[in-house]
């Protein structure tokens, strides 16, 4: 890939935005003064029905609702290319990779320590491979190997604070323009296409998570507790079925409400029709 003046490690500087996208950034230059909230319900019949005939031959590492969101939204992105932009310095740019990152809680308890999990997706990935990469990941993190940016973090921790400080204020400023070394955030979640938060595991709702001016990622997904919920139909009728409620937070300064309106449709068929996750991440879908 090509690499030229005002492009960054991490994505390529966008020169032929239209002259809103291009004034946007700078009159709103934060992140986080720019978001908008989607939420959006999804009816888990067909995907029930997807992870039982997957599971049947009751592999070691069973298939889940959460491995199916994943690649969901890393498939979603892939084929909505502007979701995977990103603002920095008042400059809008198209990264150069396809990636999901969460946290992985080592222990279910008040007291248990967390790691984190970054996916480094492919064109050519699908469910099949994504599920083992997951599986890898939370593997390691279960054991007490400590990630690359949790182990950046606790260095800066063990430091005099006033020390830390100064350095941290360093390392932002280094943020803003894509200078900060790559052994400090391999793992950084906010460095990702998009932030997942599996909240149904601790039985909590989906809702409204912000984003950070730290990093990159414009996109986070808060994936809330299934329960059966009413859906009803044109005649005012309705049927109870298994759901779960995703909360998807966006800065909304990267595309148009039009464009975000058809990635929640592509999002939702594809969750509906999990068999298309078994296509390569790169091909298309009609929706």
């Amino acid at each position: 890939m090509s690499h030229r003046s005002g492009d960054r490690r991490d994505g390529k500087l966008l020169r032929d935005l239209d002259s809103m996208h291009f004034i946007c950034p700078i009159i709103y230059p934060n992140r986080c003064d720019n978001e908008a909230f989607i939420s959006e319900r999804v009816d888990l019949t067909n995907l029930n029905s997807y992870l039982e005939k997957k599971n049947a031959g009751d592999p070691e590492y069973k298939y889940n609702l959460f491995q199916v969101i994943v690649t969901a939204i890393l498939k979603t992105i892939t084929l909505r290319p502007k979701m995977n932009r990103f603002i920095a310095n008042c400059n809008m740019y198209q990264r150069n990779e396809v990636s999901a990152s969460f946290v992985v809680k080592k222990q279910f308890s008040d007291d248990g320590g967390e790691g984190l999990a970054f996916l480094h997706s492919k064109p050519d990935d699908t469910i099949e491979t994504i599920h083992q990469e997951i599986y890898r990941q939370i593997t390691d993190n279960r054991g007490d190997k400590v990630d690359a940016s949790t182990e950046s973090m606790d260095t800066f921790n063990k430091m005099p604070r006033f020390l830390s400080k100064i350095i941290i204020r360093f390392v932002c400023w280094l943020d803003r323009h894509g200078w900060v070394p790559e052994s400090l955030i391999a793992t950084d979640p906010y460095y990702s296409s998009v932030v997942l938060s599996n909240l149904g595991s601790i039985k909590l709702h989906s809702g409204y998570h912000h984003l950070t001016n730290w990093g990159t990622c414009s996109l986070f997904c808060a994936v809330g507790e299934r329960k059966f919920r009413p859906f009803y139909n044109e005649d005012g009728t309705f049927e109870m079925k298994d759901s779960i409620d995703l909360g998807l937070t966006v800065d909304e300064r990267l595309a148009d409400g039009y464009y975000y309106s058809a990635t929640v449709r592509l999002l939702k068929k594809l969750l509906e029709n999990p068999e298309l996750l078994e296509l390569p991440l790169s091909e298309k879908v009609e929706f």
